[in-house]
């Protein structure tokens, strides 16, 4: 038997499997019941969140034989051949490998041919933000005034690059990161499925790695499945496996950033570079930390509880926070956010790692005149 990958395996085929966009599905399934669909549509957001996924369901919701529904069938021939990619009224395009003028061109002339197999005919141009812009002009044209039985899908993961025209012409769908959580109990239910067991707080770990991306997830809880033989898995070797540090060692990182140790802070990072911990996941890990430190400062829980609390880890936490003022904290969030979006063009991901921790050190420096 050939082996599917989990990805594909439990990819949602109805809006229903979909998981983290409650609402923007709630506004498509009632405008399918309603019969308000738009000519075309733009969904936009980072990759791996769902976007192709929720095309193809479209796609099956229009061309269904039994009407246009919002809980397609599956079992008629256009159902089945939409999730098998053989349906000829459903075209996909990449746009990233079809940017010249005559790929979107050959594309556009087919329009004029009325559907061979379903209702509507459908396009698909992923990525579309990789178009020219003589590819976007030639779109442009048919967007305007599409035929009735043309229905028109965009995708892409940078929205500014979209000319202003395009958007104009399109139902705008954005879908935000999926929550930690949310992935979660996605991955736990995959788990239960596949009659393999995980502990949660691995699966909590590859989560948060995984930045608000289902694929992400998917693919890394496939890493870890594929790296193992019926034998108990450790946070720490996950950890390694994904290449991220564990929370002690971010606290310990951030703790030798709020006392402006630069050179722990070094030896912390040629650690991190030894076992093979990824630059751009420390930095995700110290945001998440100094904003949960964030939050901290500001509730009004009481000492004695936090203090009370069974969990030494969040204890030193706590003391922690009455140690640095509110302020720096965000100040310290705002250097790494920035930085993160430059890391890709240091020199190496150690160099850029080293030039955004420069500049928190500077700032204290600058802040409280350490010479």
């Amino acid at each position: 038997m050939i082996y599917q990958i989990l990805s594909n395996k439990w990819r949602p085929q109805e809006f229903n499997q979909i998981i983290g966009h409650k609402y923007l599905i709630k506004m498509m399934v009632n405008s399918l019941n309603l019969k308000r669909i738009h000519q075309s549509w733009l969904l936009s957001g980072m990759h791996g969140i769902g976007k192709t996924t929720i095309a193809r369901i479209l796609a099956k919701s229009l061309n269904c034989k039994k009407d246009i529904t919002s809980q397609p069938c599956r079992t008629c021939a256009n159902c089945k051949a939409i999730e098998k990619g053989k349906f000829l009224d459903f075209i996909e395009l990449d746009a990233a490998s079809k940017t010249r003028i005559e790929d979107i061109k050959i594309i556009l002339d087919s329009t004029q041919y009325p559907p061979i197999q379903g209702r509507f005919k459908i396009y698909l141009i992923d990525e579309i933000h990789m178009l020219s812009k003589h590819s976007f002009n030639a779109l442009l044209k048919i967007l305007e005034e599409p035929p009735k039985y043309i229905k028109f899908i965009l995708a892409t993961t940078h929205l500014k690059k979209i000319p202003r025209t395009i958007l104009s012409r399109c139902l705008h769908v954005h879908l935000s990161s999926i929550e930690p959580t949310c992935i979660s109990n996605y991955l736990e239910q995959i788990l239960k499925k596949e009659n393999i067991d995980i502990k949660k707080e691995i699966l909590n770990i590859i989560s948060y790695s995984s930045e608000g991306s289902i694929r992400n997830a998917i693919n890394n809880l496939e890493l870890i499945i594929s790296s193992i033989k019926k034998k108990k898995i450790k946070t720490s070797y996950v950890n390694k496996l994904l290449g991220i540090f564990d929370k002690h060692s971010i606290f310990i990182l951030a703790q030798n950033i709020i006392k402006n140790n630069i050179h722990s802070v070094l030896k912390i990072l040629d650690y991190a570079e030894k076992i093979g911990v990824q630059c751009n996941n420390i930095i995700s890990s110290l945001i998440i930390f100094f904003h949960n430190l964030s939050i901290i400062k500001i509730t009004t829980l009481k000492e004695n509880n936090l203090i009370n609390e069974k969990s030494k880890y969040k204890q030193k936490i706590y003391i922690l926070s009455k140690k640095i003022l509110f302020q720096d904290i965000q100040n310290y969030c705002k250097i790494l956010i920035r930085g993160k979006k430059y890391l890709k063009y240091a020199p190496s991901p150690r160099i850029g790692m080293e030039i955004i921790l420069f500049q928190i050190y500077q700032y204290t420096n600058e802040k409280y005149h350490v010479s």
